[in-house]
């Protein structure tokens, strides 16, 4: 678990809930992706945005792992990368389980801290029926597991490509569970 590559990159200039593939992406330190309508200081999501907007965005780049398509496809979804809304596909990480604060280092010097789990929303429904509970389940104890990627920040800008490493750097111990961000 310590390298990854870059499955996918993509971007929308506008809220829509997909995102276009593309040949690469910029990533702007302490803003997010060039270009996608979730780049800011401040929170940019739209259900957040209305209850208050000026949090600071802990949501600038979002990351999925490629696996979770194969798994999505073994329950009869149809889901490529950038469809569900990710910036960074990725293959190779078990992104879910990263501690809070990992860093990943991405191409030559893009760097990303990771913020938390994403929360998967009703909108994955309006993509395919019954997908929203596709990337919902319980461990052992009963407790939700969110598998619909993880959220960061951008610590260091730089270009992001299809084929690119990704390197991982754990924080320092005691490690933090991800949350929902």
């Amino acid at each position: 678990m310590k390298e990854g590559i870059v499955k996918s990159v993509s971007k929308s200039s506008t809220h829509t809930f997909s995102k276009k593939n593309c040949d690469k992406i910029v990533l702007i330190k302490g803003l997010g992706v060039e270009g996608d309508a979730h780049m800011g200081e401040k929170i940019k999501h739209r259900s957040r945005v209305a209850k208050n907007p000026d949090q600071p965005n802990l949501r600038q780049i979002h990351l999925i792992h490629s696996e979770l398509f194969d798994e999505l496809e073994k329950k009869g979804f149809n889901v490529n990368s950038g469809e569900l809304g990710e910036n960074i596909t990725t293959q190779g990480i078990d992104l879910l389980n990263l501690p809070k604060d990992t860093i990943l280092t991405i191409g030559d010097t893009s760097k990303i801290k990771i913020t938390g789990l994403r929360n998967p929303c009703k909108q994955l429904d309006l993509k395919q029926e019954g997908l929203m509970k596709a990337v919902l389940d319980k461990d052992d104890e009963g407790n939700l597991i969110r598998k619909a990627g993880i959220m960061g920040v951008v610590l260091e800008g730089g270009k992001i490509k299809t084929g690119d490493k990704i390197i991982i750097e754990f924080p320092q111990k005691p490690y933090v569970k991800l949350e929902r961000v």
